[in-house]
């Protein structure tokens, strides 16, 4: 099997650049995900009632 090389080069600018990027994106998809508001509104209503009526 043979070895891809990656010859493509950037620079430190460019790399933090991409970084920076992909940090925003996981920023707000994690905020989407853990946003304790919409959490709360899609969360079931409750089944139940109390249990300890």
């Amino acid at each position: 099997m043979s070895k891809k090389t990656h010859t493509e080069k950037i620079t430190r600018k460019d790399a933090i650049k991409k970084m920076g990027k992909y940090a925003a994106l996981t920023a707000v998809g994690t905020f989407v995900i853990l946003n304790p508001l919409k959490a709360q509104s899609t969360s079931p209503p409750d089944a139940g009632g109390n249990p300890f009526d």
